[in-house]
């Protein structure tokens, strides 16, 4: 084991043994990947912009938080398409999608669920079904 060559190194050096054939490889530039999730914001101004988060979403640790405001008011049928492509390919990696408000989409890997409520009937519907 490596362990057990380091311990050798130590003690040839103690008592003045060689060991030049003997030698450890430590592979320094070996990066560590993190698996945090990441939240990030992206801002949707054109279609092209989708790239950038399909391929967050891809790494797979992920949430994108997309403002669609400028988008929404600048071309319709582009926010359509873009938003689209991006419910697919969050559905092909079995994340979850969701809109919040008029101008806000949040995307989840497949980690992480998003909880949409169901709409109550209001009180007046609740009574008239109890009626029968």
């Amino acid at each position: 084991m490596v362990f057990d060559k380091i311990k050798k190194a130590f003690a040839g050096s103690v008592s003045g043994g060689d060991f030049e054939d003997e030698y450890i490889e430590i592979d320094l530039g070996q990066e560590k990947k993190e698996n945090k999730v990441l939240v990030k914001l992206f801002v949707l101004k054109q279609y092209e912009d989708v790239t950038e988060i399909l391929n967050a979403l891809r790494e797979g640790f992920t949430i994108a938080i997309i403002d669609i405001k400028i988008l929404r008011q600048k071309d319709s049928i582009e926010l359509k398409r873009a938003v689209s492509k991006i419910k697919k390919t969050t559905d092909a990696l079995e994340g979850s999608i969701a809109g919040f408000g008029e101008n806000t989409i949040i995307v989840t890997p497949s980690f992480a669920k998003i909880h949409k409520e169901t709409a109550k009937p209001k009180k007046d519907e609740q009574n008239r079904f109890e009626s029968y």
